[in-house]
């Protein structure tokens, strides 16, 4: 095993330690929350382009859709229909503040039970309803969930990894997301054609990962950051040893219990996070989820079925394109876990904003010259758009996909880690919201401009990862601060002390 190896310039050490077996299996059972996350992603669009549902739940949409003189990019276009999508995210973002006390007060873990709780919930609700009151509670129930879930898992991951290898392990979320979305894309491709509750199984079938992550979590530990942060010392120290699968894990230690103490010592994270200090990761963490979401990929992802209807595919062929780009997604999320920690996070996002940027504006332009609001593109132009859609996805899922949750989950000190991260993942559920009830209206609106719109998004993302991302690749989480923001050209002018003016004063060793 080779020795601690230390930094140049006074820098804090890197830590020992194997890629051990037990961190693999807590890695899997608790990216199980980002399964269910993907699956509830994916499964929405496919649900509510069926007709099934549409009859039962929204008759006036399902009269709609049938209308051949109907306006291509309206057909859809229900504010009612939106809110059985958006009412998850919305749930979400509520849900992500009393997650980070539960974080704070009780760990990880427990987090991520209580997730799974709501998750199994949730589903019973939304598979089982027969109203729409119903089904929509159901979805309000999963929001929980995933305000739980999406809280947990990345810190989780983060505390548990390795520092050389934390981009790969912490990815697995949003490799899982990916798995998810895929699955319900082949779900929805079977159910489609069960008449007529094929809906419910599409639904009701998110409880098999509810349940192994309900039974998983049990048997998953607690992550030593969070143990030492709680005063339960000499278990997180025999978990640290346990995960690390070496007794060298002094350093290691040593770091995480200072910034334990440093930690304790804030009252109120949340009051923290207004300091000057906190700004760079804070603004960093709600940007990232910002720009995330209006790369468009949840109004791809969301309404995928809907989107390939519009361009001329019957109902079939439309949930088999959606199966192809589910595939894409995930081959492109295992390109991240194998390059993160080598090329590094800024180079991913740079390159694929310029390929996202690219394809969402070819695709705008092929619609705004080839679709028109009655009839469809014709067969070559409806592959084309599902060849550009897949280069997209590709883009989207080897960088701001896993990174939009990697970034913020390793950047916050430990002191306000649990609240930066509510902030973050409050941010992302909030346009997830925005996109998710306002994309069918704005596609009937704005017509092909809205791929233009989400290019132009595009183009700012790149702008603000040129200059003001700094490159965290390969540094521990309790060394951000001194290694990157006491570093980086713009974002070293906040790193001050606050302790004058600040009753939550972190004193410094």
């Amino acid at each position: 095993m080779p020795a601690v190896i230390m930094s140049h310039g006074g820098h804090v050490p890197e830590h020992d330690g194997k890629i051990t077996f037990y961190v693999i299996l807590c890695v899997i059972i608790s990216a199980f929350g980002g399964l269910l996350f993907g699956y509830d992603i994916g499964i929405s669009g496919g649900v509510t382009s069926m007709d099934d549902f549409l009859i039962e739940f929204f008759p006036a949409v399902y009269d709609k859709k049938k209308h051949a003189h109907e306006d291509n990019y309206c057909k859809y276009d229900n504010e009612y229909l939106q809110l059985f999508t958006s009412s998850l995210y919305i749930a979400a973002l509520v849900a992500s503040f009393a997650a980070s006390k539960v974080c704070s007060k009780f760990g990880r873990r427990t987090t991520l039970q209580i997730g799974s709780f709501f998750f199994v919930g949730g589903v019973t609700l939304q598979a089982g309803g027969i109203n729409l009151a119903m089904v929509v509670f159901g979805r309000i129930i999963l929001g929980w969930g995933v305000g739980f879930g999406n809280q947990a898992v990345p810190l989780f991951l983060s505390e548990l990894a390795p520092a050389r290898i934390r981009g790969a392990l912490n990815i697995c979320f949003q490799l899982f997301i990916t798995i998810g979305i895929l699955i319900a894309g082949i779900i929805n491709y079977f159910t489609a054609n069960i008449h007529p509750h094929g809906w419910r199984i599409s639904l009701g079938l998110a409880g098999v990962p509810a349940v192994i992550l309900l039974v998983g979590s049990f048997a998953i530990c607690e992550t030593p950051t969070s143990l030492i942060e709680r005063n339960q010392v000499d278990q997180g120290k025999a978990t640290l040893r346990r995960i690390r699968g070496t007794d060298n894990i002094t350093a290691e230690f040593d770091s995480i219990v200072a910034a334990s103490e440093a930690a304790r010592r804030v009252k109120n994270p949340f009051r923290k996070l207004t300091k000057p200090s906190s700004r760079p990761p804070l603004v960093i963490a709600i940007v990232l989820q910002v720009f995330q979401q209006f790369t468009g990929i949840n109004a791809i992802m969301f309404y995928a079925p809907v989107l390939f209807q519009t361009v001329g595919f019957g109902n079939n062929a439309a949930l088999l394109s959606t199966v192809i780009t589910g595939l894409v997604n995930v081959f492109s999320t295992l390109v991240s876990i194998y390059t993160v920690d080598k090329a590094g996070r800024r180079v991913l996002l740079l390159e694929a904003c310029v390929q996202m940027f690219i394809t969402q504006t070819v695709i705008g332009l092929l619609l705004l010259l080839h679709l028109k609001p009655a009839g469809s593109l014709n067969s070559t132009e409806a592959i084309v758009v599902v060849v550009l859609v897949c280069v997209y996805v590709m883009g989207f899922a080897w960088s701001w996909g896993p990174l939009g949750w990697l970034i913020p989950s390793e950047t916050f000190p430990l002191e306000t880690r649990t609240a930066g991260f509510a902030c973050a993942v409050s941010s992302n559920m909030l346009c997830t919201f925005i996109i998710a009830q306002a994309f069918l209206s704005m596609l009937c609106h704005m017509k092909a401009g809205i791929f233009f719109f989400f290019a132009a998004w595009i183009l700012v993302m790149g702008l603000f990862t040129l200059f003001l991302l700094p490159e965290t690749k390969g540094v521990p989480v309790d060394s951000m601060v001194e290694r990157v923001w006491k570093q980086h050209w713009f974002w070293k002018r906040y790193m001050i002390d606050d302790d004058e003016n600040d009753d939550d004063k972190v004193v410094k060793g």
